[in-house]
């Protein structure tokens, strides 16, 4: 993470036309998992982070530089046992995190504001707020009652994908041993309701029989908000150029991620594993800590990890790594069908893109390769609203 005077100077760096061009797009982000912080004491995305604060990635002060206009909030829960218990508790996380994003907009209502259709966009932005949207990652908070899932609508979710790294009640993931052979008949139900609440279904971290199933059974395009190119790094998380391009055919879009895994190989390292476990339970703070007693926590658990980042080195994939998938799926589907979905608080940046802030580097060079601005604000917002939008064409409920 670099610090924010670092940013500062990084960002005038860029073409001055290319920033101009940057500002007047529609900017969103079809994957945020800021709301991770939302909840911690003393916290505040009006305040600026990174940098020796803490590793965060996202607030209001790095969108406004980064030109983001808003995106997809996320829901997310890790997943925990398929037990009663583990269902109850993840129902009750997910819940909790829809509370705090609900809380993050209501504390600043000049700066933020939810959004439920594709038109609220525009509109928001042209008011000078953040729009924000609500997804989830993981729907194992809707335990085995999919119906569950009509009341996060009501909450505000217009995107939801039932996986993430490990096989669950609704299917297999991308990074999992397959067990159901794609959709459980539970997850086949998931596809339906969504369709049927005109919320959009996502792929990502589902596995490849997933990915064919929902398609198939689904009603809308089903969208990639948080994927790569298989063709660019091998990685069961990214998609092949089949798939892109019947993704594509459906009249939808692959956002690329930017996380460090799904870009380059990084070889197991045992030890650099034990010494992040232990910096972040070294970094925990008891319930009922005050804000000084947190942050002071985020700046010890910051320090650990650049010490550790020290002894254990990593690859780590750069812009260069990044924009290669970016490229790759527009050269095989074209700019209606492409878009980024970086991973911000949730693992990913890349050297050169640590950010939100950094979000303009994309624009610039997309424009050297001869984009059309038209092109990009497909690229930017226009496709992932066209999904939503057809999302909720084809709604019933």
């Amino acid at each position: 993470m670099v610090n924010g005077a670092a940013l500062a100077l990084a960002t005038p760096a860029l073409g001055q036309s290319s920033l101009t061009v940057h500002r007047r797009l529609l900017t969103l982000d079809s994957h945020l998992d800021a709301p991770t912080n939302f909840g911690r004491t003393g916290w505040d995305i009006m305040d600026r982070h990174g940098g020796e604060v803490d590793a965060t990635q996202l607030d209001h002060p790095r969108m406004v530089q980064g030109g983001l206009d808003g995106g997809f909030f996320v829901i997310y829960t890790p997943q925990g046992p398929e037990t009663p218990e583990g269902f109850l508790a993840m129902r009750d996380a997910g819940f909790q995190r829809v509370m705090e994003i609900h809380a993050m907009v209501t504390a600043n209502p000049g700066r933020f504001e939810l959004a439920t259709t594709p038109e609220d966009a525009a509109r928001i932005a042209a008011t000078g707020k953040r729009i924000v949207y609500l997804s989830i990652e993981n729907a194992s908070i809707l335990g085995l009652d999919v119906s569950l899932l009509r009341v996060f609508h009501r909450l505000g979710v217009r995107m939801a994908g039932p996986i993430h790294f490990r096989n669950n009640q609704f299917g297999d993931s991308a990074t999992d041993a397959p067990r159901a052979k794609g959709l459980s008949p539970l997850g086949r139900a998931f596809v339906a309701l969504a369709n049927d609440l005109g919320i959009v279904v996502d792929q990502s971290h589902a596995s490849d029989d997933v990915f064919d199933q929902m398609i198939e059974l689904s009603r809308a395009p089903i969208i990639c908000s948080h994927s790569g190119c298989r063709a660019v790094f091998k990685h069961p998380r990214n998609l092949d150029d089949a798939r892109i391009r019947r993704l594509a055919a459906a009249g939808s879009t692959i956002q690329i991620n930017s996380y460090n895994e799904y870009l380059v190989s990084v070889p197991p390292n045992p030890e650099r594993q034990k010494a992040v476990a232990a910096a972040r339970a070294a970094s925990r703070t008891p319930e009922g800590a005050s804000a000084r007693e947190v942050a002071a926590a985020m700046r010890q658990q910051t320090a650990a990890m650049k010490a550790i980042d020290a002894k254990y080195p990593i690859p780590r994939a750069s812009f260069d790594d990044f924009m290669a998938h970016v490229i790759h799926a527009l050269d095989l589907v074209g700019p209606d069908h492409v878009g980024v979905g970086p991973d911000w608080d949730g693992g990913g940046g890349v050297t050169g893109m640590e950010d939100v802030s950094a979000l303009p580097r994309i624009t610039e060079r997309l424009l050297k390769l001869g984009y059309t601005e038209a092109q990009l604000g497909q690229f930017w917002s226009g496709n992932v609203l066209r999904v939503m939008g057809a999302a909720q064409k084809a709604r019933k409920a």
